[in-house]
């Protein structure tokens, strides 16, 4: 069963940037679609990004887009999330999630392997 350990996440000033990573549980993830979502306290879980394949272009939610970008490493079986220019709203637990492949943001199939998560805290 595919899980991720996610780390990288920190206390950051607004306008400030953070690269999280993820680090999955097998070693091969050329082919393994690949998203990052995001739970903010109080609120529903937010998918960000999607990545079909190693080589296949993200989608990006709009909430995010132009201030996150995803990339892979498949040697290190790691997938990380740059996000810049955050803002207190970016506050949030975020993770990974794999599957076979993304219906826009959505990974597919449903991902239940959640870790436990980085913790963003963007504040002043």
């Amino acid at each position: 069963q595919l899980q991720f350990v996610e780390s990288g996440g920190g206390l950051v000033q607004p306008g400030g940037s953070l690269r999280l990573s993820c680090v999955a549980s097998k070693s091969d993830l050329y082919s393994t679609a690949i998203a990052w979502v995001r739970q903010a306290p109080g609120k529903e879980r937010e998918e960000l990004v999607c990545m079909t394949s190693a080589h296949s272009s993200p989608t990006y939610a709009d909430s995010v887009k132009g201030r996150v970008t995803i990339s892979r490493d498949n040697a290190k079986s790691t997938v990380y999330l740059q996000i810049n220019n955050l803002e207190p709203d970016d506050t949030a637990i975020y993770y990974c999630a794999g599957g076979s492949g993304c219906i826009r943001t959505r990974i597919w199939p449903p991902f239940d392997s959640w870790g436990q998560g980085t913790q963003v805290t963007v504040s002043s």
